[in-house]
């Protein structure tokens, strides 16, 4: 919804600015219009971040240029697309290639732009520090200076913890991996997994008790849980509980051996 949202945002801007000659159209045309093209480039270009995680992950390719490549071949539907509406409700005529990569670029040009601002927020959230404000002092010191001899302390009960709380009963609490998927994170444990929609940066400070390390951009895996280490030519991916790999990513590769992780 947020993702709409800004799509929505996008689409009414453009409207008013009336890019590439839009701007002699009514109002009404070009806010239906351009409200509708951003929805449409959503739709067509938010699967390819699912391919983008996947070559980077198998691959550890640079993610920005793996975005402006995704951009490009998300760009040639969408061309497609904006070509046939200008012909709507009528017959839609076969267009030659001159027309076709005389609009591919404006597309290209539009769709590179949101693609970069949502990269730039995706990269933003990546390095900023983890969610969650700092524990607060307890006051539990004082109040047992203050109570009469004769009261006994009251008992301190564990702190709820979102990602743990939000696991089914039987997967039980062994967490052995979090692997980030879209918005959500597949939470491995001994028992098996499960989806929790959260970050995984937020999802790691609820582990933060576990030894553990981020091994990959979308990876984080406890140290109890590798079972073997397994290379395939530059690619190294650690073999944990139940067949589950975690990738490593070349940057991380140093700082693993030098913990003695591998």
């Amino acid at each position: 919804m947020i993702d709409l949202t800004i799509m929505t945002v996008i689409g009414v801007i453009l409207a008013f600015i009336g890019p590439f000659g839009s701007f002699s159209e009514p109002l009404g045309y070009r806010l239906v219009s351009w409200v509708g093209f951003a929805w449409l480039g959503y739709a067509l270009f938010s699967p390819m971040g699912y391919l983008v995680d996947r070559v980077e992950e198998a691959l550890d390719f640079p993610r920005a240029p793996l975005w402006a490549v995704a951009a490009a071949v998300s760009s040639l539907p969408m061309t497609a697309a904006v070509y046939a509406m200008g012909y709507l409700p009528g017959p839609v005529p076969w267009p030659s290639l001159e027309r076709f990569f005389a609009t591919y670029p404006y597309v290209y040009v539009i769709g590179g732009g949101v693609t970069a601002l949502f990269f730039m927020l995706d990269r933003k959230q990546a390095v900023s520090d983890p969610a969650g404000a700092q524990d607060t002092p307890s006051s539990e010191p004082e109040l047992d200076r203050l109570a009469p001899d004769n009261l006994a302390p009251p008992v301190s009960t564990p702190a709820p913890n979102p990602l743990l709380d939000a696991l089914p009963a039987e997967l039980g609490s062994d967490v052995i991996a979090l692997e980030m998927e879209d918005h959500y994170v597949r939470v491995h444990t001994a028992l098996g997994s499960e989806l929790v929609l959260m970050r995984l940066r937020d999802a790691m400070a609820h582990v933060a008790d576990i030894e553990g390390r981020q091994t990959h951009r979308s990876w984080w895996v406890a140290r109890g849980a590798v079972e073997d280490v397994r290379r395939e030519g530059r690619n190294i991916r650690l073999a944990l509980a139940r067949g589950s790999e975690a990738p490593v990513s070349r940057a991380q590769v140093n700082e693993l051996k030098e913990a003695d992780w591998i």
